[in-house]
């Protein structure tokens, strides 16, 4: 029994459905003619973490197979040359690794939008307060420094 794989694809929001789904029905495809497919999990249009080329969602896909080495070369030839691809990861699980979450499609949602305004104000106070009391520290010290009295230079 080989290893099972997964294959991550971040497909492009702004590439033509047809051209999506071209995308994923090329990569499963090309597993099914290698090795096995073993699962399909589409995760939906999320945020990205960081922007990549200019773009800030992505379209997630989880594909789970097993297939030899000459699967994987060929998987990562192909995807790395085809366009509206984002991003691809092919990662070898290990042994005993649970199975993966049934994920919905989040909101696309800009994580500056997500967070409230409240929760904005009090970290803004909080940080006028730890500044505060950074610079009572700092006039502290000076005057400590201040009043104890200078050592003498060492004897040569």
């Amino acid at each position: 029994m080989s290893a099972i794989y997964d294959l991550i694809l971040i497909l492009d929001p702004a590439a033509a459905d047809g051209q999506r789904a071209k995308v994923r029905a090329d990569a499963e495809a090309a597993i099914t003619a290698g090795g096995e497919l073993v699962g399909v999990h589409d995760w939906g249009r999320r945020v990205l973490a960081y922007e990549i080329d200019h773009k800030t969602e992505g379209e997630y896909h989880l594909i789970q197979f097993r297939g030899p080495a000459a699967l994987l070369e060929t998987l990562q030839r192909s995807l790395s040359v085809t366009d509206g691809i984002i991003r691809f990861r092919i990662i070898k699980l290990a042994p005993g690794t649970p199975e993966p979450v049934e994920m919905e499609a989040a909101p696309a949602v800009s994580p500056v939008a997500a967070v409230p305004e409240e929760a904005v104000a009090e970290a803004v106070a909080a940080d006028a307060v730890a500044e505060e009391a950074v610079a009572e520290a700092v006039v502290a010290d000076d005057a400590a420094a201040a009043e104890a009295p200078a050592e003498p230079a060492p004897a040569a």
